[in-house]
């Protein structure tokens, strides 16, 4: 039966108020499914791969990495690539790679095709298909520990953004200048990543759009944890008051823990410091009912089995990124660096030293604590330990590149604070008041620092608010636009 036939069967024609459409497919060849799929997500995607130099500095030694790029093209201007304005997203992290969107008729996605741009999706340096960094790609190409610290010391912001760069040239090389610049759009890490953009080649940007990642202008990362630890403290409160019997329940938890070493399916171990580690999720909207849930589960595997079930053990692994995107942990605290400022486990020395008590692991410091049962164990934000890399089975490989990386003082300039004082860039974002990710009082510092700043400040959402909600980029879209002026 043809479209024509299942069009005439169904009576389709008498349907006046809703878009429809029949493609045409076969199921043993396959053909018309990336058509169809295509139509279902509104747009034409292309998967593109360009040779970067792994080192700008030194070009002409031949090292390269391969960066991968996802381009979407509305649906119907297929013909219209080479005249379409650009606005290329870069992603969260560092170290995570640009999710597939399974369609573009909603969120961020829609709001920029319907502005009128095409969509490039970067997986950055060392993520996803862009010579991803991982235990095996590294021995695979190096010997020594020292070899793969001094790879890796190239997959920082300015590098991901020297690639970028490259790629705009080529893409836009038939274009006139004013023609060929970028409009950007940066979720968390990715705004750091705009802010060494607009450092080092602003010339190059129409505009920018940075949501919930106003880098700090700082050296190294102390500061960050001194605050983010605080806002941590915050959030836990906040947990218990909506989930009182979790004091009890993560109580127990804990003290099974450091009572019996528990594996994890995947090889890992499941440590109290590492079960403390779920509190990630704070930072995200809906993260405290994921939490609950997996202490729900926990708790109730101890009542009824006396040990936690693979399926919550699972679970547990699932909800934590560390070994599927490893340069989430051991590039993490370098993105704050400069200067040659070694991160030396930022985190954990901030925490030893400043958050011991609210932070604790010990079941028998914490059973020891003048509160008694009532006392709750508070969990851990986005932070990186020394030792992750025992507890999580691909980062135990990673252990001694890890340290180098801790120890490397070999960073340069992420940010050029003369440049973005004069900036002519047009530049809007948004700040979560409570962003447990990035802190509030540190990025309004930078906003200030950056010439023509226009600085959304919002209580409403948390770190995922542009994922969460496609009001988020509209309203950043008319704000840059001058349509909102009452801030």
């Amino acid at each position: 039966m043809n479209a024509a036939e299942i069009t005439e069967k169904l009576g389709l024609q008498a349907i006046k108020n809703i878009r429809w459409y029949i493609q045409a497919t076969c199921a043993t060849t396959g053909d018309g499914l990336y058509e169809g799929l295509e139509w279902l997500s509104g747009s034409f995607i292309y998967e593109r791969f360009f040779e970067c130099p792994l080192d700008y500095s030194q070009p002409q030694n031949g090292q390269t990495v391969r960066v991968f790029v996802r381009h979407i093209v509305p649906l119907g201007k297929e013909s219209q690539t080479r005249e379409l304005p650009f606005m290329l997203y870069l992603q969260g992290g560092p170290g995570f790679e640009c999710r597939f969107p399974g369609s573009v008729k909603g969120g961020w996605h829609c709001t920029a095709i319907t502005e009128g741009y095409q969509i490039l999706l970067i997986d950055q340096r060392g993520t996803g298909l862009s010579s991803p960094i991982n235990a095996d790609s590294l021995d695979a190409r190096f010997g020594t520990t020292a070899e793969k610290v001094e790879y890796i010391s190239h997959f920082r912001a300015d590098n991901i953004v020297r690639d970028c760069e490259h790629i705009r040239k080529i893409l836009c090389q038939d274009r006139a200048d004013k023609d060929s610049k970028l409009a950007l759009l940066g979720q968390s890490f990715g705004g750091f990543c705009i802010t060494t953009y607009l450092s080092l080649f602003p010339e190059s940007i129409s505009k920018a759009f940075i949501t919930g990642g106003i880098p700090p202008l700082v050296d190294g990362p102390d500061a960050v944890y001194q605050a983010t630890y605080s806002r941590m403290m915050s959030r836990n409160k906040q947990y218990y008051e909506k989930f009182p019997r979790d004091v009890a329940r993560v109580r127990s938890i804990m003290k099974h823990l450091n009572e019996v070493d528990v594996a994890l399916p995947d090889g890992g171990r499941l440590s109290p410091r590492r079960f403390q580690q779920l509190g990630i999720s704070f930072g995200f909207t809906g993260g405290f009912d994921s939490v609950h849930l997996l202490v729900f589960h926990a708790a109730n595997d101890l009542e009824t089995l006396g040990k936690l079930s693979t399926h919550t053990l699972t679970a547990i692994a699932s909800s934590q990124s560390f070994d599927s995107n490893p340069l989430y942990c051991i590039m993490h605290e370098a993105i704050y660096c400069q200067k040659g400022t070694p991160s030396l486990w930022s985190a954990h020395r901030v925490r030893e030293t400043c958050f011991a008590a609210e932070f604790e692991h010990s079941w028998d410091r914490i059973a020891a604590s003048g509160e008694g049962d009532s006392s709750p164990v508070y969990f851990t934000g986005e932070s990186v330990y020394p030792w992750m890399l025992d507890d999580y089975a691909e980062l135990r490989r990673l252990k001694d590149v890890a340290q180098g990386l801790a120890e490397y003082t070999g960073w340069g300039q992420l940010y050029n604070v003369d440049v973005l004082a004069k900036n002519t860039v047009p530049v809007a974002g948004v700040s979560y008041y409570n962003d447990m990710f990035v802190d509030f009082y540190l990025s309004e510092k930078t906003a200030l620092a950056i010439k023509g700043f226009r600085q959304w400040v919002t209580n409403e959402f948390h770190h995922n608010g542009l994922r969460a909600d496609s009001r988020v980029m509209t309203y950043l879209v008319n704000l840059l636009r001058g349509d909102i002026t009452d801030l």
